[in-house]
Formats: structure tokens, C-alpha cells, sequence
């Protein structure tokens, strides 16, 4: 795993300033501390920091082909880089290492820029053709690697794995500007992140999973091209016997190509289904104890190790487990350094502590991340699946005035059983499946932001509601069917944008490589062919990986309600943060934006503290954006060759 940057002046050959570049590279240090180099010629620079992971000895990059021509920049894995580099070979390329990163310039050299369709891995990287002056920037299908691009006034482009890193450009006219993206703050609110394209910066953009972005020089920068998408067409007629046989050789499949390295190895084991399958399938092709780690949590409202630790015993993995205070929110600051951009997902504090735990004993940990999206495991699936059968029953001229009344009078119920809290299926119902959808995972609803932003930031937005983004992949999902639609949402919006995000910068702040074998594109292919009713079924979600779990997990395990990497922030905010949040949203820095009614901001707090109402994820939205604000744009920018503390790897350790 490592971290890649670079410069390349679109218009010309202007001299690259080495320093800056280093400076760039440093930035990342944390995701590559092994080796660092660069690569400059005539209008073009390439930077990587390095986490030796595959050919330790002759794997450094940035990587060339025999004279030269091309240069690669890479962070990720190739999984099927073997039969690749002996395919090549037969092509008559000659190889100089054994790592998967010379796959990429020998396959550039075959097959140009669909080489990306015959990769099988977590990738993003840069590729230099000096001969055709083109920069090749790709990231793999699901979005597990990040790739962040500017195209500044001048002409120069900026690229790198983190946005600290673009923003540690400093040129002749400046560097990357850091005023914000009025559409980004829109559907941060909604969604608790930036969605791709987008990043909180107006000038930088993200790569889109499953795209690549071909820049000739003296030409304009084109849009980025899709290569692969998945295609839920659900006309397998697999029996869930011959489905679960299917799955579990193909899961033995992932997880060994995902076991491939020269460093130490493990897994993490939180007590769920979808790490337990991993950890039962990497025990079974294991010569040795597997690794795992766990967090434990000292609030048993939060602590599912008791799970793990059936599991570990059950494989006798060497288990290591540490506790985590519940009250263990020091990390604020640290991880709006980390994520560069606002991010709230709290759960990102206990990944940090896994993460941390884990790099203490291994370098290279598999993960159970994208299992609930791909075999259905949400709970809102089965809501979301409730309410279709409703909205199919009544026609809409009579659904959307009865429950758009009944959403609008309904008392919202923080304090009510689960299935009392009707406020939310009412609103839904009334309307569209799309809408419903986005509408049941927006951290702030659209009332709730209406009140919540200011007439100068409405004025700045224009209309715009980030329920485009939802719109925008519903048109492409090519399904009708209800379950396969908002499968398709999440793979496209909160794996990438939420999980992989997470994942990603957590780990890497640790200098650890996560692998993710649910996510491997050829699986998600297959799971997409077959019907719904093997995903969920009578109010069970994830069926066809708990069925086919039964011979190698305990029940206790496979059927127990799912409880999440949960943070008690609700006691939080009225108990050891009161203060802390009451200074942060009322406070001057967010009320320097212009952005935020300052009533409605007193309200949250006030009726949160006071007990009334639970907004304690909306709270928590507010914070992390002002930790972003102090931490990122506030923070100020360094001279070429002084990095400041926000870019410096010890602030994210």
C-alpha cells in the first residue's frame, strides 16, 4: 500500500520544482514510510511514498519500462498480477522485478487504456507515456483507492492519493485555492460526505470508481471514461444450495489471492458475519493461527467481542483484543486532519483504534467492508423493501397526500421502540422509491437542512439538493427490481464515499494495508446475477452468506442483530462534549461561513442537551465540519519546502 502524487504541466514542459514535489510526497509519508522517490522530467513530476508489501527487494517505484518511456506511480494491489506478467512474458515483455506494479507498464504497452478491464485489485495510479505525452490516471471498480486530481489556471494538473497532498503544491501563481464547493456542504449535510466527483474544494475533484482520466499534452482535460460497471440482472436460477457451494469457492478464492505477501498477515474480527467469514475462510487455507484483531468497548451496549472471541477460539487464531473507553473522543481534531475534507462518520473513531491495534502485529490485514451492501445485510434494505410493497399497493394520487399529511403531524419518536418510530415511513411513502431511499440515510433531511442553512448559502446552491446524486446513479442502475436498486445506490454512494473512505485513511494512517475480499469485483459480478429472494428473505437480510456460513460459524454469530462500530455520541453531547459541542456550533467559526441559521444551531444544541429530541448525529455533522474548518481551510498554507503541521505525518500517528 502506499501513497502517489505528482505534477504535470498540460500546456508545456516548464520545469518542475523538485522540492515542491518532495513536499507533496512527504505529505504522504504516513501511507508509505518505507521508501520515498520521485520522477522529474520536462513538465512532468511523479511521487510515491512506499509501504513494502509484494517484492520488497526490487519493487520501488516510480517504475519504468526498459528505456524509459513509460513511468507508473501505484498504490494498491494487482491480485492477479501472476498470470499477468506470465501472459506477458509470452507477449515478449521482459520483466526486471516480481512486483505487481511492473504488470501495469508492460499491460499499458499491450493493451493502452484498457489494460485497467484486466486488472483484478484495489488500485489507483498515474502512468506517464512520454512518447504519446499522455498521463494516465486510473482507480480501480469499487472505489477501495482513492485519486484525487486540480486542474489549477495555469495549466498545471495536480494528482495524489490524499488531498494533503494537492494541497502542498505551492507554485509560481499560487497553488490549489481553498474555497468550498457550496454543493459539496449540501450533500455533506445529507450524507455525511462528499460524493464523487466532488470534493469540498471547488478546484479538485475525485476520480469516480471504476474510471479513468487520459490528459494529452496541449489538449483540453477531457472527462474521465468508465470502463466496468455492475449489472444487477438477478436471472440466475442458482438454488440457494448450489448458490451457497458457489460462494464459498468463490470466497476461498478471493481471500487467497487477498493472502498473497512477504510481510506479516491478518485479519480483522469484529464479531460480525462478514469478518467472521473471512477469518473462518483465510483459518481454512492457512498453514498457521491466523491474526485477528478486535476492539472491545467498555459500555456493553456497544461490545460485541464476546462474538469475536467464539470465533477465534473456534479457529484458534492468535486473538489479540483491546478495549476501548467509551469515552474515547480525543480524535476529533485528528481525524479532520486525516480525512482532509468534513467526514462524519463516528465510526471512524473505533477504526482508527482497530487499525491501530492491528498495525502493532501485522502490516497487511483483510477486512469483512462491503459485504453489506453486496449480500443485502442493512436493515434499511428490509424497510426499504416494506415500503415498496406499500407504495405498490396505493396509487400515488392517494399515497403521497395521505402520508405526506401523516409525515408532516406524526411526533418524531427518539424515545419509541424501533417499531413505533412510523415519522420516517411516512415520509417515505410519499415518495418515490429514489426519494424514499435518500431520504431514510440523510443524517440531516431536506427540513432539516432548509432550517439549518442560511438565505446566502440557498442563494449559493441554486436549487441543488443532493438527491441528485441518488438520481443520477438510479437512471444508470439498469434494474426496476426495489432491492437490487438500492444495492446499486450503495455501491455507487456510501461504499465508496462513507466505507471505503474510512477504511482507506484510518489504515493508512497507521501504515497499514487493508484488503477487502467482499469486494472483489468478479464476486460483486456474481452476487449481482442472482435473485433477490437468495439476499433477503422473510425479514432475514444477508441469507445466502449466513447459509452458506452455517458449516464454519457459530449461530450465535450468523443470526444475532447486527449492531454496528457504534459511538455513544447521544451521551456525549449531554455529558463529557456538552461543552465542547455548545462552543463548537454556536461558536464563530462556523457562524463566520454565513452559511448556518444561528437560531437553528441554538436549537439542536438546546433541545439535545436538554434531553427533548436525539440530534446528536446531526450534532456531530456540525462538529466534525468545524473541526474541518479549523483544521483545513483555516490551517495556513506553508512556503515550498515547510510543510506545515497539518501535512506533517506525525499529526495523523
Amino acid at each position: 500500500m502506499c501513497g502517489i502524487t505528482g505534477i504535470f504541466d498540460t500546456r508545456h514542459r516548464r520545469d518542475i520544482d523538485r522540492g515542491v514535489l518532495q513536499r507533496m510526497n512527504d505529505s504522504q509519508l504516513h501511507r508509505g514510510p518505507d521508501e520515498g522517490s520521485v520522477h522529474v522530467e520536462p513538465g512532468l513530476g511523479l511521487g510515491h511514498r512506499r509501504l513494502s508489501i509484494i517484492d520488497i527487494a526490487t519493487g520501488q517505484q516510480p517504475l519504468a519500462n526498459e528505456d524509459g518511456s513509460v513511468v507508473v506511480v501505484f498504490n494498491g494491489e494487482i491480485y492477479n498480477y501472476q498470470p499477468l506478467m506470465a501472459e506477458l512474458q509470452a507477449a515478449g515483455h521482459r520483466f526486471r522485478t516480481k512486483s505487481d506494479t511492473e504488470c501495469i507498464v508492460h499491460g499499458w504497452e499491450q493493451w493502452g487504456e484498457d489494460c485497467v478491464k484486466r486488472f483484478r485489485g484495489m488500485f489507483a495510479f498515474a502512468l506517464w507515456d512520454r512518447n504519446r505525452q499522455t498521463l494516465f490516471l486510473a482507480r480501480d471498480r469499487l472505489g477501495v483507492k482513492p485519486m484525487h486530481y486540480a486542474l489549477l489556471d495555469d495549466g498545471t494538473l495536480l494528482f495524489g492519493s490524499e488531498l494533503k497532498s494537492l494541497l502542498a503544491y505551492r507554485g509560481s501563481q499560487g497553488g490549489l485555492r481553498r474555497d468550498l464547493d457550496p454543493l459539496a456542504v449540501e450533500e455533506y449535510f445529507a450524507l455525511g460526505y462528499t460524493a464523487e466527483p466532488r470534493t469540498i474544494f471547488k478546484q479538485a475533484k475525485k476520480l469516480p470508481p471504476a474510471h479513468t482520466l487520459s490528459i494529452r499534452r496541449g489538449q483540453p482535460l477531457p472527462e474521465p471514461r468508465e470502463y466496468w460497471d455492475v449489472h444487477f440482472t438477478g436471472g440466475n436460477p442458482s438454488t440457494l444450495a448450489d448458490a451457497c457451494a458457489e460462494l464459498r469457492q468463490r470466497l476461498d478464492e478471493s481471500v487467497r489471492l487477498r493472502m498473497i505477501a512477504e510481510v506479516p498477515l491478518g485479519a480483522f474480527l469484529s464479531g460480525g458475519v462478514d469478518s467472521s467469514a473471512v477469518v473462518a475462510t483465510m483459518a481454512g487455507l492457512s498453514d498457521g493461527p491466523v491474526h485477528t484483531c478486535s476492539i472491545a468497548f467498555d459500555d456493553p451496549k456497544y461490545n460485541e467481542s464476546e462474538f469475536a472471541a467464539m470465533v477465534a477460539a473456534r479457529y484458534r487464531t492468535d486473538h489479540r483484543v483491546e478495549t476501548v473507553k467509551s469515552d474515547d473522543f480525543e480524535l476529533i481534531d485528528t481525524l479532520a486532519r486525516l480525512y482532509d475534507e468534513p467526514y462524519a462518520d463516528s465510526s471512524a473513531i473505533p477504526t482508527y483504534r482497530v487499525c491501530q491495534l492491528a498495525r502493532k502485529h501485522v502490516t497487511v490485514a483483510l477486512s469483512g467492508d462491503g459485504g453489506d451492501e453486496s449480500f443485502a445485510g442493512y436493515r434499511r434494505y428490509r424497510m426499504h423493501l416494506m415500503e415498496e410493497r406499500m407504495r405498490a399497493a396505493l396509487p400515488a394520487a392517494l399515497r403521497q397526500p395521505l402520508f405526506g399529511l401523516l409525515g408532516r403531524v406524526y411526533p418524531k419518536a427518539d424515545w419509541a421502540p424501533r417499531v413505533l418510530r412510523a415519522k420516517t415511513t411516512f415520509e417515505g411513502m410519499a415518495r418515490t422509491s429514489v426519494e424514499a431511499y435518500f431520504h431514510s440515510v440523510s443524517i440531516l433531511r431536506g427540513p432539516m437542512r432548509a432550517r439549518l442553512f442560511s438565505p446566502a448559502l440557498k442563494r449559493e446552491l441554486g436549487g441543488y439538493d443532493a438527491r441528485a446524486v441518488f438520481e443520477h446513479h438510479a437512471a444508470r442502475a439498469g434494474t426496476d427490481d426495489p432491492l437490487s436498486l438500492v444495492q446499486y445506490l450503495d455501491l455507487k454512494t456510501y461504499l465508496v464515499g462513507d466505507i471505503n473512505t474510512k477504511v482507506d485513511r484510518a489504515s493508512m494512517a497507521h501504515s497499514l494495508e487493508v484488503r477487502e475480499p467482499l469486494m472483489d469485483h468478479k464476486l460483486v459480478e456474481w452476487l449481482a446475477t442472482l435473485p433477490p429472494a437468495l439476499k433477503v428473505r422473510g425479514g432475514e437480510g444477508k441469507l445466502l452468506l449466513k447459509k452458506a456460513m452455517e458449516p464454519l460459524l457459530p449461530e450465535a454469530v450468523l443470526y444475532r442483530p447486527k449492531m454496528g462500530f457504534a459511538v455513544p455520541l447521544e451521551r456525549w453531547f449531554r455529558g463529557p462534549l456538552k461543552q465542547r459541542v455548545r462552543d463548537a456550533v454556536l461558536g464563530d467559526r462556523l457562524a463566520s461561513t454565513g452559511w448556518f441559521d444561528r437560531k437553528y444551531l441554538g436549537h439542536l444544541v438546546d433541545a439535545h442537551q436538554s434531553g427533548v429530541r436525539d440530534y446528536s448525529s446531526p450534532l456531530w455533522t456540525l462538529l466534525m465540519f468545524e473541526a474541518f474548518l479549523r483544521n483545513g481551510v483555516d490551517a495556513p498554507a506553508a512556503p515550498a519546502g515547510q510543510p506545515n503541521s497539518r501535512e506533517s505525518a506525525p499529526a495523523l500517528a
